[in-house]
């Protein structure tokens, strides 16, 4: 593996990236369907060292794709990139960028273009949440969930957008929540960004569609990541998954299905829509 690389970042953005790729008893790059292979494509998950946007990223690796995934944590992005391409014959490469520096997105965008050379694929998972009621909201938290979980995922759109347009393909999923449609206590700055990104999906999915490009969001529900195992205590953990109609929370690798079905041709008339992911919890109603 080539040791780690470091770029002078512009303005005040920390940045550091590193590549790999398999050897040459890696696995073949294509899946037997061509409906959901990616060879040939490039994809960019950001918040892709751990939990959903792992997932995602290893699962784009195993349909053929090239995958750049980006972080806060360092040490985090080198174990995954491992994971990610391990046994398959694919590029992973991975950058620091912190999302709530609007120059850290922007130079994410051009070194992913830079390293991959181009982006067919985009996953906007970067996001954070903390927990607030309306009238406990500090400005400070306001503006960082806002600016993360929101600004974040129109600027890098807005940047890779050019390229995929002069390609006349590309594919945008931004991980919303099933928080973006329905509510919960204290997540009131969270349930603002997660529906805002379902607006802004369908008004994207509008401008991009004569261009071949899609544009969707993925609303998972109760998924076993670090942050829902952070803020929720066991009783709640319980709470959700007896809401679902699997009776379970869902393991990462479950969304990594419905976003393969988004990114590949497999979801080429699926557009401007917003995909509820999670075991059924939305229906139980009473």
């Amino acid at each position: 593996m080539p040791a780690q690389k470091k770029i002078r970042p512009p303005c005040n953005a920390s940045r550091a990236f590193h590549s790999r790729r398999a050897g040459a008893h890696a696995k073949p790059r294509s899946m037997s369907s061509p409906l959901f292979n990616l060879s040939g494509k490039s994809a960019l998950v950001t918040g892709g060292s751990k939990g959903l946007g792992k997932a995602m990223a290893r699962g784009f690796a195993e349909a053929g794709a090239d995958v750049f995934i980006s972080s806060r944590n360092a040490e985090e992005l080198t174990a995954a990139a491992a994971e990610i391409g391990a046994g398959l014959n694919v590029k992973v490469e991975w950058m620091v960028a912190d999302m709530a520096d609007r120059a850290a997105v922007k130079a994410l965008a051009l070194e992913a273009e830079k390293r991959l050379g181009k982006i067919d694929i985009l996953v906007n998972n970067a996001g954070i949440n903390n927990p607030q009621a309306i009238d406990e909201i500090t400005d400070e938290v306001w503006d960082r969930n806002v600016e993360v979980d929101l600004t974040a995922v129109m600027s890098l759109t807005r940047a890779v957008v050019p390229g995929m347009k002069s390609r006349q393909w590309g594919r945008i999923i931004h991980i919303s929540s099933v928080l973006g449609v329905g509510g919960r206590l204290k997540r009131n700055v969270y349930c603002a960004c997660k529906a805002a990104l379902i607006g802004l999906a369908r008004a994207s999915a509008l401008d991009l569609g004569p261009y071949g490009i899609t544009v969707n969001c993925l609303c998972p529900g109760p998924f076993l990541t670090d942050m829902p195992g952070k803020l929720l205590n066991d009783e709640e953990k319980k709470y959700f998954a007896d809401r679902t109609a699997v009776k379970r929370w869902a393991a990462p690798r479950e969304l990594a299905g419905p976003a393969l079905m988004l990114a590949s041709e497999a979801g080429s008339y699926i557009t401007g829509q917003g995909i509820v992911v999670d075991g059924g919890a939305a229906v139980n109603v009473l």
